[in-house]
């Protein structure tokens, strides 16, 4: 079964930590061990060395029973003792059950014996061959002795650094913790900003990205209050017209003045209508500006000619010359129906308030490293003082012949600030009416 790594960052921190010490001790045991092990290797086989160099003329070289070598049979010391004389005849042998083998090798050597291995040591003098030899469980032993001193004390000591890690780790996640129940304890429509004092330079990042999204919600949030409470405002007016209307209606007291009457509804209604349908595609913008849509290459001239298309029918029923001039292919990065919202509007604005007879023109060409798009018209235009607020929200330029919402050309600037676009209003020179350039970054 595959363990899961934990999901708290607390519990990470405090299983690699413990696990780190714990690796670490186990290491660190294992060295002291082998270091313990080596020094035991040298201290002994210096003092066998030293043990057999000092028995040189410690024995006679007369032949001895090994039953009597047995009398001083000294099994529980450190060292076994063998010495044979010139001739091969063993002359003393202090452990005599140890079983070691009659020959003895010069110099250095491991044997093994007894199901245990022996560190032995020969010497040849004149007359004699002595032997000194050690069993290894004793120098073992006394390494782990010798090692076990050593790591007592991290022994002892790992639980309190551990403890130590807890508390750490727990005190320098506090922030985040601190963090938590501020979000936590909010209400829905609690945006303020969290609090970044005393947080560390992991944690600030965050809480200021936090406090940054928080307030794009909050704008989003006044914006769509605004919205809601501008279109309920608008909305007041044309259904109270149009229950005027419909009493006017009921009241009529005669054919003509009742036809008078379902016209004005009939107008009221569509006036309604309109109104409805820009609330909307001012929301459906909205939402694909919170979508975030990549933008993809987008033909623009083949977005006019759409929008053309729209806007014939209502042009020639006012008797318009609309056309398209100058037409650039060049395509520009943004989004098809965006686009075509942003055309048809400043186009339906043109035709709805340019006069009968009149000419609506629409052009599209490069200018200083942009697509710029252009509709002239020749109809009253704007006056100056309101270029720069016609492009709000439910903004009516006062004393115009048309009726409308008062959303087109915000819609037009929304669409036109997502894609990097400028729009500017001016007078156009050609038709003595207005002329709107929208200014499209080209695409790399």
């Amino acid at each position: 079964m595959m363990l899961r790594w934990p999901h708290s960052l607390r519990t990470r921190l405090l299983w690699s930590l413990g696990v780190a010490i714990a690796v670490t001790a186990l290491v660190q045991a294992t060295m002291a061990y082998r270091s313990a092990l080596d020094e035991a290797d040298q201290i002994f086989d210096y003092h066998m060395q030293q043990t057999a160099l000092t028995l040189r003329t410690g024995f006679p070289n007369t032949d001895v029973d090994a039953d009597a070598g047995a009398v001083r049979d000294a099994e529980n010391d450190a060292y076994v003792v063998q010495v044979w004389s010139a001739n091969g005849l063993q002359v003393f042998q202090s452990a005599a059950r140890v079983g070691l083998p009659q020959r003895a090798v010069l110099g250095f050597s491991d044997v093994q014996a007894n199901g245990t291995t022996y560190r032995v040591f020969s010497i040849e003098t004149g007359t004699q061959v002595i032997q000194v030899a050690q069993d290894m469980a004793a120098r073992r032993g006394m390494a782990g002795t010798l090692a076990l001193r050593i790591i007592a004390p991290i022994a002892l000591m790992a639980p309190l650094l551990m403890l130590v890690v807890w508390w750490v780790v727990s005190r320098s996640l506090a922030p985040v913790a601190r963090v938590r129940r501020q979000v936590a304890e909010r209400q829905a429509d609690d945006l303020s900003p969290l609090g970044e004092e005393g947080l560390p330079d992991e944690i600030r990042p965050l809480a200021q990205e936090l406090n940054l999204l928080f307030g794009r919600v909050q704008r989003a949030f006044e914006a769509q209050q605004n919205f809601v409470a501008d279109a309920a405002h608008e909305l007041r007016s044309p259904l109270a017209a149009l229950k005027l209307q419909a009493l006017g209606l009921e009241r009529a007291a005669d054919d003509a003045t009742r036809a008078r009457a379902v016209a004005r509804l009939g107008a009221g209604i569509d006036r309604a209508t309109r109104l409805v349908d820009q609330l909307l595609v001012l929301a459906r913008h909205e939402a694909s500006l919170a979508a975030r849509i990549p933008p993809q290459p987008v033909v623009l001239a083949d977005v006019v000619r759409l929008a053309l298309a729209d806007a014939l029918p209502a042009a020639r029923a006012r008797d318009l010359d609309l056309g398209m001039g100058a037409s650039d292919e060049t395509a520009i990065a943004g989004h098809a129906d965006a686009l075509r919202i942003l055309v048809r509007n400043l186009i339906d604005n043109a035709v709805k308030y340019t006069p009968p007879g009149g000419q609506v023109d629409v052009g599209l060409q490069i200018a200083a490293a942009c697509l710029r798009l252009t509709v002239e018209d020749s109809g009253p235009g704007i006056p100056e003082e309101d270029r720069g607020r016609v492009a709000d929200r439910f903004y009516r330029v006062n004393g115009a012949d048309a009726t409308g919402s008062g959303l087109g050309l915000a819609i037009v600037k929304s669409i036109a600030e997502m894609h990097g676009a400028t729009l500017a209003l001016g007078p156009s020179q050609r038709l003595g009416g207005l002329a709107v350039a929208v200014d499209f970054p080209l695409a790399s």
